[in-house]
């Protein structure tokens, strides 16, 4: 079993991983010799924070080891990626990845004789949308029935979320005026349409009228966002981005928890007061990473 996207998961399973990362984080000393003895390669071919550190630091804490693999250092930048993750799936017990190419990582999967964790690539971000999702019960006590707005670019995060909420019973509304062409997947969202539980519009203050989440990305891709070479496509999106801004004047009313899968650029896709506020479940969002990478790695590895 590979974790590329939710597309072989059912939403019954999907729940199993989420309710697993809950009892982690509630119960670490039940897991803390679970992956005895195994090793994870961390690839990464985009720059990390949370991705790295959450499952590194997983797999110590369930008494595994995780080789972090820098990919400019490696022989994948000059060999076939099959062949080299043939080589690497004969040493280790699992691959996480964090490419920028969806077709690299399908390459690996084919060619891996161990389990493939999509770390994040221009499609999908599984691991995250996990922790969300974790996040989201934490907070409501349920999932089936809460709405999610999700406000920005429609992205990697986005296609996610979509197929997370809509496979766990969450509605989700989505307001993206930009839709990021390289990670359109047609199939996906016409199955979560199909769920009735997807929706898009522009109407962004009526979409945050009855929300239990608001939910906002960066707007520029993290490579891109200090790249010279980028600088006008930045100025056009955050021109055409900014009344979207998640900020007090569109919370007005609201009791609605505030989501952000960080990096962060404050004063750009939110406010930085909106940051710090008492609704705000950033930080404690961002946690939940290590605990769903957790789940994500038990399942995998066949230990829950």
């Amino acid at each position: 079993m590979h974790l590329i996207n939710f597309k072989e998961l059912s939403g019954s399973q999907l729940m199993e991983i989420v309710d697993k990362a809950i009892d982690v984080k509630r119960n670490p000393e039940k897991y803390c010799n679970a992956l005895d003895g195994k090793s994870l390669a961390m690839i990464f071919q985009k720059t990390s924070t949370r991705t790295r550190v959450s499952f590194e630091v997983a797999m110590t804490q369930l008494g595994g080891h995780a080789l972090y693999i820098d990919w400019r250092t490696t022989n994948f930048t000059i060999a076939d990626v099959y062949d080299e993750t043939q080589y690497l799936s004969r040493n280790v017990d699992c691959i996480m990845a964090r490419l920028l190419r969806n077709a690299d990582l399908q390459v690996m999967v084919r060619a891996s004789r161990v389990p493939v964790i999509n770390g994040c690539d221009e499609k999908y971000h599984p691991s995250q949308a996990i922790g969300d999702l974790m996040t989201m019960k934490e907070k409501r006590g349920k999932l089936k029935g809460l709405k999610l707005v999700y406000i920005g670019v429609h992205n990697n995060i986005c296609n996610s979320l979509i197929e997370g909420c809509t496979k766990t019973g969450v509605k989700i509304i989505t307001v993206t005026p930009i839709f990021h062409e390289p990670c359109r997947d047609d199939e996906l969202l016409e199955n979560a349409r199909k769920t009735g539980l997807w929706e898009t519009t522009l109407d962004v203050k009526e979409a945050v009228k009855d929300a239990d989440f608001v939910y906002t990305d960066t707007w520029v891709d993290m490579e891109f966002f200090t790249d010279p070479k980028f600088a006008a496509e930045k100025e056009k999106r955050v021109k055409l981005m900014m009344p979207y801004q998640i900020n007090k004047e569109l919370l007005k009313g609201s009791n609605a928890y505030i989501m952000h899968d960080m990096p962060i650029h404050r004063g750009y896709e939110i406010a930085e007061d909106v940051i710090e506020d008492p609704n705000s479940v950033i930080y404690e969002q961002s946690e939940n990473r290590l605990y769903s990478a957790k789940a994500i790695l038990l399942k995998l590895l066949g230990k829950c």
